[in-house]
């Protein structure tokens, strides 16, 4: 059974005016002096975000507890010192994010200039194990025309500075202003994945590998694919379906390799606008269907990826609870949607903070 891991960027808000707070360093100096907390909590490239990882696990039910464990922690440091977190996407108070002290994050601002400045996003990323490099890159390969629709669960990004933007994931396009960010053609063999990694550090324009911000690569940390496309989910629960449905993919692409199933050959610049489509309406409309790349409603999508994972879903014991979860997610629906309905309600964003500051812990 592969191991899943996930990490999330959470917002540290004031509690009261819900307006983002540059308090990690503090945050984090409370969770080192915890012997519990070492090493679960990280500096993030701005002073507004705690980042938190688990441990791996193979029990999604498990994963789903510890994501509420560690949420719930990142309140209570978050409290000691007056603040809150906020499991958002975007702020959607205006806010001016203020950089990490950090030689990396200061080369960062240094070379990207204004789209480092505004770049203040919260994402979830998810680690699935693989037993090899090569196995990863076909994974990789295979899983690319399923991220877009993992994106759209996870919406959860309508406000920014401010205003509404008409996006249900407006995070994925500030995200994609980074040069690497986004979707990958076909590499074919872990060799050539490496060696376009490398090309492209020695261009100067990324840093590192770490900088490689591909939507499903190669950790470069972890035996592990890491799939990068979701904004942070306003309930845990959403993060474990995410985190649910990105392992069947792994082990469903895995699968397919090893039985010599060809991945399909789908154009960046379709991708792109998959990508497009899922972060403008998310679960909510219309979608790009993985196979043929042509508009359906997105509950059709949505049951077409349930379709492609469910053989693994039912190895692993966790097809009933992903039909479940997806109910649950449709009749509530996304972030975005929670957002504006409390936006519409209270008239207030600021509300709409303190009100998500509480969906958070659940």
């Amino acid at each position: 059974m592969r191991t899943v891991g996930v990490e999330e960027e959470l917002l540290l808000v004031d509690p009261d005016s819900g307006e983002p707070q540059a308090l990690s360093a503090a945050v984090l100096a409370h969770a080192e002096a915890d012997e519990a907390d070492q090493g679960v909590f990280e500096k993030e490239l701005y002073g507004q975000m705690l980042e938190f990882a688990t441990h791996p696990q193979s029990d999604m039910t498990e994963l789903g507890a510890e994501i509420v464990r560690c949420r719930k922690e990142a309140a209570r440091l978050a409290g000691e010192i007056g603040s809150a977190v906020a499991a958002l996407a975007t702020s959607p108070l205006p806010v001016s994010p203020t950089i990490s002290v950090n030689r990396r994050y200061q080369w960062l601002a240094e070379q990207y200039g204004i789209a480092t400045r505004e770049q203040l996003v919260c994402g979830c990323h998810v680690h699935v194990s693989v037993e090899s490099d090569e196995e990863g890159t076909a994974v990789v390969d295979r899983i690319r025309p399923w991220l877009p629709v993992l994106l759209a669960i996870s919406a959860n990004s309508p406000f920014w500075q401010g205003k509404d933007t008409g996006y249900h994931s407006y995070r994925s396009r500030v995200w994609d202003r980074w040069p690497s960010a986004g979707p990958t053609e076909l590499f074919g063999s872990a060799e050539r994945y490496h060696r376009r990694v490398a090309d492209m550090v020695a261009t100067g324009v990324i840093l590192d590998e770490k900088m490689a911000y591909f939507d499903a690569r190669l950790s470069e940390r972890y035996p592990t694919v890491e799939i990068r496309v979701a904004d942070v989910c306003l309930h845990a629960e959403t993060a474990q379906l995410l985190a649910t449905l990105a392992r069947g993919l792994v082990e469903t692409a895995a699968r397919e390799w090893r039985a010599g199933v060809e991945p399909v050959d789908h154009s960046v610049s379709l991708l792109r606008l998959a990508a497009w489509q899922a972060a403008r309406t998310g679960p909510a409309a219309k979608l790009l269907d993985p196979v043929t790349m042509r508009p359906e409603p997105a509950d059709v999508v949505v049951r077409a990826l349930l379709d492609h994972v469910a053989d693994v879903l039912e190895d692993t014991g966790d097809l009933e609870r992903t039909r479940e979860a997806l109910a649950d997610l449709r009749r509530r629906g996304d972030g975005a949607r929670v957002q504006r309905d409390l936006l519409e309600r209270t008239g207030s964003l600021r509300e709409v903070v303190t009100a998500c500051v509480r969906h958070t812990q659940g």
